[in-house]
């Protein structure tokens, strides 16, 4: 079931000062297809949340439909934050909007699309601080963790930009460049022009489910040079498209039954190995997915004997890497 595009992150995090300029870009967000002739648009819903309990009509932040930049259609001023601020006089205000995609323009007000990323903007009452006075830290990588989730077997793309828009757009006299570091036939490719990251190829979970990479970033002031690492993680998502398999490779156990075998004595055993998925909640979920059988036309065998199913957690090792997978014994 071809599932259309998706986020390759759910939670996106960024700050916003008061009175910076309109058109200021914020962050980027990317998409990844489910097949080759999908073209993402984007589209942000007209909603601030700002706290459970209330929202406000979205009039300072706006989304390019084609290319995922939000940024401020409107300057943020110290009545509007504390408008936004619900009057609790912080120094810093959350607020929610949400991100949709879809693989045709959106109609006008359309906020109901499953696929949603949510983009959780600090707003601060101060003005943006002078680049100078910036770690290398902040002027590389924003709070959020570089992690990233990537469907198993889809096309590849890009799926995340280095340089921060916003970092880029005010801190001109800084060269700021990147680097990423990744073990050799890494299916990942770093564009430094673009300072784009992209998956190369269709990846397989059951061949690797975590790839563990480093960003490295070096910020540059006339001679002096900083840098900063940090990690940056890719968890392959599981697609059930591998059949189970058995160790032995046969589906059937004979049981010989001597007399004066208690209740609960265990009689055979069968196991069966999946690759492709681990043990899911609610337990009956992962249960229902095999059926062991008694095969017998005889009732009293059907009402004496029964087939218990247990299961756990195993990982695999192909590659030396570790997979999770799941053994089922009945």
């Amino acid at each position: 079931v071809a599932l259309g595009l998706y986020f390759p992150r759910k939670e996106y995090l960024e700050n916003v000062y008061i009175d910076e300029p309109t058109g200021m870009p914020l962050l980027r967000i990317h998409a990844l297809k489910d097949s080759h002739d999908e073209v993402p648009h984007f589209h942000l819903c007209q909603n601030l949340i700002i706290s459970r309990a209330r929202s406000h009509e979205n009039n300072w932040f706006q989304i390019r439909e084609k290319k995922g930049l939000l940024y401020l259609s409107k300057s943020l001023d110290r009545e509007d934050f504390n408008m936004l601020s619900v009057g609790n006089w912080m120094p810093l205000s959350k607020v929610m909007l949400y991100v949709f995609l879809s693989s045709h323009p959106f109609q006008e007000k359309e906020c109901d699309s499953a696929t949603r990323a949510t983009v959780f903007l600090s707003l601060i009452n101060a003005t943006a601080p002078a680049c100078s006075s910036l770690t290398a830290r902040q002027l590389c990588f924003t709070e959020m963790d570089l992690s990233f989730h990537i469907k198993e077997n889809k096309p590849p793309g890009v799926f995340h930009q280095l340089q921060l828009p916003s970092v880029h757009h005010m801190c001109q006299n800084l060269s700021i460049s990147y680097k990423l570091l990744a073990a050799e036939g890494a299916p990942f490719r770093y564009n430094e022009n673009t300072t784009s990251v992209q998956v190369t190829q269709r990846l397989d979970r059951e061949e690797r489910e975590r790839y563990e990479l480093i960003a490295k970033c070096t910020v540059r002031e006339g001679f002096r040079e900083m840098q900063v690492e940090v990690p940056f993680l890719v968890n392959v998502l599981d697609e059930d498209d591998s059949p189970p398999f058995l160790p032995n490779g046969t589906d059937t156990a004979d049981a010989v039954v001597e007399f004066n075998r208690k209740e609960g004595t265990v009689l055979s055993t069968l196991t069966v190995y999946d690759a492709d998925t681990t043990p899911i909640y609610p337990l009956e979920s992962s249960r229902k997915k095999y059926t062991g059988t008694i095969i017998t036309d005889d009732p009293w065998i059907s009402e004496t004997f029964r087939v218990e199913h247990i299961f756990d957690e195993i990982h695999f090792s192909p590659n030396g890497s570790q997979v999770r997978g799941t053994r089922h014994e009945y």
